[in-house]
């Protein structure tokens, strides 16, 4: 019983990051291609919106902690996403610029890897544990 409620928080999780990364990325191509800001500061514009999309729908569906104090979650999230920021950046940049990797690709690459370990993770034994 305990591995079924692990493996349905855990689509619900993948589901929820799922569109905060569309809006993760909408923002990141939007920024980058559009308006030519440097793909750095896209990526890390592109990473805080996503990660304000992920926090609503984590706290409200995937794990449902609405009964722990918003504030405390919202602190403990914000450690989570700078640590989640600055893994995006710094990768990206790494992948990027050292294996000469476009930069949308090092991108995806990039954030399937933080989210699927980092990001779970943390979230669910950290920020919105029961």
């Amino acid at each position: 019983m305990r591995v079924k409620f692990f493996f349905i928080s855990f689509l619900k999780y993948q589901t929820a990051a799922l569109l905060a990364t569309l809006v993760d990325f909408g923002v990141f191509f939007l920024l980058k291609d559009v308006f030519h800001i440097w793909y750095v500061y896209a990526t890390a514009i592109g990473a805080l919106t996503g990660a304000i999309t992920n926090f609503i729908l984590c706290r409200n569906w995937a794990f449902s902690s609405r009964e722990k104090k918003l504030v405390t979650q919202i602190g403990r999230y914000i450690m989570v996403s700078l640590g989640s920021l600055l893994l995006n950046t710094v990768l990206v940049y790494v992948i990027t610029e050292l294996f000469k990797i476009h930069e949308n690709y090092s991108r995806v690459m990039t954030a399937i890897l933080v989210a699927v370990t980092y990001n779970f993770t943390l979230q669910k034994y950290f920020v919105f544990k029961k």
